[in-house]
Order: structure tokens, then C-alpha cells, then sequence
């Protein structure tokens, strides 16, 4: 599959980089090199589809599902087949759909060895079913989260949130999609025909040690650092494309590595959606840049009989050639061949606009928080099970600030509800960053300004979290954790401030 190439040194060579780099007081990791598998995949395999959740209605109308989550064995190559985990499979889970306005309850069977959690990511859910570092499922026990469904049409996803564990546990496969509907989405003309012109595409880094057992040995700063892909959990995937217009629902489930996903023959494609779902109109665009735990919905138009390549190139991760080269910022991978029929069918098109967006006013804003990203605190602290870090006040707007002031690249997760982004470095997001967002890419250096409100729940004794989504810096503690309480009410655990309010 992959090639890794970097340039020889001598031993001697080396023992002079780590000592002086050790004396410098750095870290001496060299991280990845120069990574690249373009050209040399094969495209072999077919894609895997993760198949649909099934559920059930009980006397309440409710929607019910059943996850269970389970260790097992997946045959990713020939030899040994590798140790992982999933939901009612060995590796990743089904993909659950719901509609806007469902109940719904998920049943999550932990028959793992150890405890685990089920996090609801870019969902808008109480903060008591939002499956967070409090949420523990026990080894043999069940948890049932409920809740209504109550946002636009999105491709969100559901992972791991143990406290101190979650990269381990994602990183062993339990990943899964959960795809919102609504009303508006479906009276577009999209592609929506699932695994057939409406595809997921969950995009994961990995390395295989000599038994073909993940390893996470070769480290950057941002964490472990793979040299090859799966896609869906397949080795070399190539997708037989019958429609003339593809929808391709695009997942960061890496633990640390950036992607910037764009074609091989430079063609253009319609971004249609981010995190938390539709834009108010398709951006035309040849690339789109996602962090880990970000989503894009992409159109592509293919040609009778052609192939196509889906190709991440170097990210911009805002760093210099050498620091990219520790931190996977300067890696190339095929991802994914789309081969056309010789006769494709036309069911959809590219809408010229798609869903309006209330732009949320910073002059609303209740409350200004800043944040600054920083080794592994945020604000200068680490994450702390006991410590709530801030109260918010249900029904208010807030305006959050978050600074990366190291030289290395971090990224912003925020639970219970998506954001706007207001500014990048001072400047209005791009295009590709006007829409409904849950995790934000924060460059070395810079700066961001998002803005979102606190709606419909609240709880003084269950939190939410924020955090940096590169899993290894959340496990360290580059996380915190908020209430939302109603207007007078205070917090039912220990509230300590982080220096970081300031009134809007």
C-alpha cells in the first residue's frame, strides 16, 4: 500500500539531532517523514457500506436502536487478521438515520472487557444523553440515552468519550455514522439513495506493525501518525458509480492526521454541507481541508466510463516544511477510486440553492469567553472530572475566542450545539466555512471567533464538554467541561472559573 520515504542518517547523525534536541528541552519525536501512497494502491476492493441500523417503534412511537459494542477480529490484509473493536460488527458500526422531530432511544450493549462511552457527536441532545467522560457504561451493563431529534438534516457521528481513553478506543473502530433527515433536505434534488448515489466515506489513518496489529509507534506531536488509509474499514476501496452525480459524505474519524481532500485529476466538485449540515448554497471548489472530527457533504460528477480519484494532499496546517513533516502536514494518500459505469443513470442535481441560515448577532452575544490552547490546557488547566469550568444561561447567545498560542496545530470541539464562525485571524470565513459547524481547525498562532446559543436544555449537574478533537491532546487534558443552567440557577458541582468570561 504505502511507502514511507524520508532520508537515511547515519548513527551517529541522529545521536547528535536527539542529544542536542533533548538538551534543548524539546520533544525529540521526528514524527512521520514524508508520507505518500499516490500511484501505489491498487484499488482492489470493493468499498464497504456500513449497513443501516435497524430499529423498532415501541407503544410511544419511539425510534429504538441497539448497539452493541464488541471486540473482534477484522481481515484487513492477507496474514493475521488484526485485533479491533466495533458496534454489532468487529469493526465501525452501522449507520443510524433518523428523521427531524423522532424520539429517538439507542440501546448501547457494552460487551466489551473494559467501560466505554457512546458520544452523540454534533447532535443537540441533553447533556445527560450526550455520552461524555460521565457517562460511563460499565463492561456488561447497557445504557439507553433518549431524545428528540431537533436540528437540520446533518452527517454527524458517534464514537468513544472515555476520559484518558477515548483516542485508544476510537482508534480500535467503534466509529459510526448517524445521519440526520428533515423536510427541507429531502424536497431538494440531491442524491440520497444509500450506498448507491448517496455514500459514506468514514477516512481513517493506520499502521501495521509485522502481525498486522495496529501500531501507534511513530508519533508527532498531534499524536500517532498512520501511513496508510481505510476507508470504511477497506484496504484499497474502489466504489462502481451508476448515477451521474455522486454524494459523497466525507468523515475525518483519524484520531490526529488532517485531510485535504480533492481529486487526482483536479476536477471540481460542489461542497453542499459541513458539520452541522446544508449551506444556504453550493460552493464550488476543487479541495476541502477537514481536522480530525469534521464533516463535509460533497457532489461530484462523473463521466460514462471514467475513473476518478479521490486524493488528500499536504493539509495546511500553518506550520514550516520541517514541522509539517513531524506532524503529517506533508503526506499525500489515494483514497478512494470512483469507477463510472459505461451507462449512468441521472436522478439528481446540483440545486443552485439549498437551505437558509439565520446569521447569528454577535451584538446578542450575552457573554465573551476566551480560550487559549496550550500544551495540553485550555487556559492553563487540565481537564479535571470534578472541575466545571463554566455556567451558561439557557436561552442566551455567546461568543467564544479560541487562541492556539503554540506553533503546533490544534483544533475546537464544542457539544450540545453548532456554531457560526464570526472571524478566522480577524478575517470572515471563507466559504466553506459559512455554515453550521461543531469542530473548527485552529491553526499555530491563530485565532477564532465562534458564535452559538444555548437552546432548549438545561442541567446544573450534567455537563458538556469542549475540547481539542486531535484525540491524543484531549486524553492529556486539553479538555473542559460546561453547565447550562437556567437564568438564577447555579451549577450542582464545583464551578471554577478559567479566567475566560467577559460580558457581552
Amino acid at each position: 500500500m504505502g511507502i514511507r520515504r524520508h532520508t537515511a542518517v547515519t548513527s551517529a547523525a541522529l545521536l547528535a539531532t536527539v542529544l542536542a534536541v533533548t538538551l534543548a528541552g524539546c520533544d525529540p519525536i521526528p514524527g512521520g517523514g514524508v508520507i505518500s501512497t499516490v500511484g501505489e494502491v491498487d484499488f482492489d476492493t470493493p468499498l464497504a457500506i456500513p449497513p443501516l441500523a435497524e430499529s423498532t417503534t415501541d407503544a410511544d412511537g419511539r425510534r429504538i436502536f441497539d448497539l452493541t459494542a464488541e471486540s473482534g477480529e477484522t481481515a484487513f490484509r492477507s496474514g493475521a487478521a488484526t485485533s479491533t473493536a466495533g458496534f454489532n460488527q468487529s469493526y465501525l458500526g452501522p449507520t443510524l438515520v433518523a428523521e427531524a422531530g423522532d424520539e429517538v432511544v439507542v440501546n448501547v450493549h457494552n460487551e466489551l472487557d473494559e467501560s466505554t462511552t457512546v458520544h452523540w457527536h454534533g447532535m443537540h441532545l441533553p447533556a445527560a444523553a450526550d455520552g461524555g467522560p460521565h457517562s460511563l457504561i460499565e463492561a456488561g451493563d447497557t445504557a439507553s440515552p433518549s431524545w428528540i431529534i431537533d436540528q437540520n438534516a446533518a452527517t454527524l457521528w458517534y464514537h468513544p468519550h472515555l476520559d484518558g481513553e477515548t483516542e485508544r478506543q476510537a482508534a480500535s473502530g467503534l466509529d459510526g455514522l448517524f445521519i440526520v433527515q428533515d423536510a427541507a433536505e429531502s424536497a431538494l434534488p440531491l442524491p440520497r439513495d444509500y450506498g448507491v448515489d448517496d455514500i459514506p466515506v468514514i477516512v481513517q489513518d493506520v499502521r501495521f506493525d509485522e502481525s498486522n496489529q495496529f501500531s501507534s509507534d511513530v508519533q508527532g506531536y498531534i499524536g500517532a501518525i498512520g501511513n496508510e488509509l481505510l476507508v470504511n474499514g477497506t484496504v484499497g476501496p474502489y466504489l462502481e458509480v451508476t448515477t451521474d452525480l455522486v454524494r459523497l459524505r466525507l468523515l475525518n474519524a483519524s484520531t490526529a492526521r488532517s485531510y485535504d481532500f480533492g481529486f487526482a485529476d483536479a476536477r471540481m466538485f460542489s461542497l453542499i454541507a459541513t458539520d452541522g449540515g446544508l449551506l444556504e448554497a453550493p460552493v464550488p471548489t476543487g479541495h476541502v481541508q477537514l481536522s480530525p472530527g469534521e464533516r463535509a457533504e460533497i457532489l461530484v460528477a462523473v463521466e460514462p466510463g471514467e475513473t476518478a480519484v479521490l486524493r488528500s494532499t499536504p493539509p495546511d496546517l500553518g506550520q514550516d516544511a520541517v514541522q509539517a513533516q513531524k506532524n503529517a502536514g506533508a503526506d499525500s494518500f489515494d483514497v478512494l477510486e470512483l469507477r463510472a459505469s459505461a451507462v449512468l443513470r441521472s436522478v439528481a442535481t446540483v440545486p443552485e440553492t439549498l437551505v437558509p441560515m439565520t446569521a447569528l448577532a454577535p451584538a446578542d452575544a450575552a457573554v465573551t469567553r476566551t480560550f487559549t490552547l496550550s500544551d495540553s490546557t485550555i487556559n492553563g488547566k487540565r481537564m479535571d472530572m470534578k472541575r466545571v469550568d463554566a455556567a451558561v444561561t439557557l436561552g442566551t447567545t455567546e461568543v467564544w475566542s479560541v487562541s492556539n498560542s503554540m506553533a503546533q496545530p490544534h483544533n475546537f470541539h464544542v457539544h450540545g450545539v453548532q456554531f457560526q464562525i464570526l472571524t478566522v485571524d480577524a478575517e470572515p470565513p471563507s466559504p466553506e466555512l459559512a455554515g453550521w459547524k461543531d469542530t473548527i481547525f485552529v491553526p499555530p498562532g491563530g485565532q477564532i471567533r465562534i458564535i452559538m446559543r444555548f437552546d432548549d436544555y438545561s442541567d446544573p449537574a450534567a455537563p458538556y464538554m469542549f475540547h481539542c478533537h486531535l484525540l491524543t491532546h484531549e486524553d492529556d487534558g486539553m479538555m473542559g467541561q460546561f453547565v447550562v443552567v437556567r437564568p438564577g440557577e447555579l451549577p450542582a458541582v464545583e464551578l471554577e472559573s478559567m479566567d475566560m468570561n467577559h460580558g457581552g
